[in-house]
């Protein structure tokens, strides 16, 4: 007898975000000219992701490492990367960790750090009645996040004014005004550096006007750490609203990644950082992220998260390394001011001085929903909404082509 019952006869195709469907269209689209400025990782003069020479070598040691053995790590992770990640973030003289009020869980990837995170407030922050589950994000954000709070069962997810396509940079006032308007207690999801999709960050100045809000309003930051020393070619200006917010006394989440900064985009290597009040809540709130991490992944990989450790934790290493990260800024920075230049020899509109005010790999030009479209239908040049791109993916080879086209998108009457 044959079974004729499908539990998915009737499932309807999921759509796919716009970066999947821009990479997608890319594959798809046979113009020679074609530029992908959509992808997320640092690509190199070939268009090909990077590889940085120390981490390759230091894998192939633990690959060949006699003494390592192939057994599960603990749940939350391997303990000496959770404490050398939780120093790269906070600083080792962090009086947090001084007090053991820190706790430390290896992730599957960025998004497992904030889904883990997403969690716990779920299951701790929600035993205050007071509380109503508000989760504010940036306009614009990572698309992936509002689906991450959604799926952890947070029914109110709202947006806070960020980029202003117009002035083309962080339209500040507007950030500040939405976050008075908050509900006491929401959960204010962050950027720490280097803001995806825009690239533009907070100066110390505007973090210390927006961290008054957040004391103000009872408001709890949960940051976003994507690739710390990427951004200013520093990794201690690159956490500097993190480890401020620390000194004041604040609680707060921060979802740490190292794919980006360690060239590790497949081994999906991330930390979620808890710094709490007191000391005394810690057992606690390990046991829960102990329970939920059961039911998410149970045991994370092991590999990338030792390849981390090896490098936080030989000084050697952390040079060479960090060698690595100002090269990578510098040549990104370096194509930003190539492109700059030739805009204005094209005299297209605008002073374009924004290009080079962002640091690190992204970039946001502030087009239209129209503009996006030219861009991308007529000239085969993929961006993301708002005209934000990968700057790493731009070229000798591509550069005149990519500024030919911002050119003639510009000027075109659409």
């Amino acid at each position: 007898m044959v079974s004729s019952v499908s539990a998915f006869r009737d499932a309807a195709a999921a759509a796919l975000n716009t970066e999947e469907k821009l990479l997608e269209d890319f594959q798809r689209d046979s113009h020679p000219d074609k530029v992908c400025l959509a992808r997320r990782e640092y690509v190199g003069e070939d268009g090909k992701p990077i590889v940085n020479p120390l981490i390759q070598k230091i894998k192939q040691q633990i690959a060949t490492d006699p003494t390592l053995t192939p057994e599960y790590p603990p749940p939350l992770g391997i303990p000496e990367f959770s404490s050398r990640a939780s120093q790269l973030a906070l600083g080792r003289d962090s009086l947090a960790i001084v007090e053991n009020r820190v706790l430390g869980v290896q992730t599957v990837g960025s998004a497992g750090a904030v889904r883990l995170g997403a969690e716990l407030l779920k299951r701790c922050y929600c035993v205050s009645f007071s509380w109503a589950g508000h989760i504010l994000l940036s306009s614009p954000c990572d698309e992936s996040l509002p689906g991450i709070f959604e799926a952890a069962g947070f029914g109110v997810v709202k947006r806070y004014r960020y980029w202003d396509g117009g002035s083309r940079g962080v339209c500040v006032e507007e950030m500040v005004e939405d976050l008075e308007k908050a509900p006491e207690e929401s959960v204010v999801v962050l950027s720490a550096s280097g803001h995806s999709p825009t690239g533009a960050d907070l100066s110390q100045d505007e973090w210390k006007c927006v961290t008054e809000i957040l004391v103000k309003r009872r408001l709890l930051p949960f940051f976003l750490l994507p690739a710390q020393g990427l951004q200013s070619k520093d990794i201690n200006q690159d956490s500097w609203a993190l480890r401020y917010c620390v000194s004041l006394g604040m609680e707060l989440l921060c979802a740490q990644c190292f794919s980006h900064n360690f060239s590790l985009y497949g081994d999906r290597v991330a930390h979620l950082l808890c710094v709490l009040k007191e000391n005394a809540t810690l057992v606690a709130v390990q046991s829960q992220a102990e329970k939920i991490v059961q039911t998410l992944w149970s045991r994370p990989p092991v590999e990338g998260a030792r390849v981390v450790t090896t490098v936080l934790s030989n000084p050697a290493h952390m040079v060479e390394w960090q060698e690595g990260l100002k090269d990578t800024v510098e040549r990104c920075m370096l194509m930003k001011e190539r492109l700059q230049e030739k805009l204005w020899l094209l005299g297209s509109p605008g002073t374009w001085e924004h290009l080079i005010k962002s640091g690190g790999i992204y970039c946001c030009i502030g087009l239209s929903v129209q503009q996006v479209e030219f861009l991308v239908k007529k000239r085969h040049v993929y961006v993301l909404p708002g005209g934000c791109f990968n700057v790493s993916a731009i070229n000798s080879s591509n550069l005149d082509y990519v500024a030919e086209s911002l050119h003639l998108t510009l000027t075109t009457q659409l």
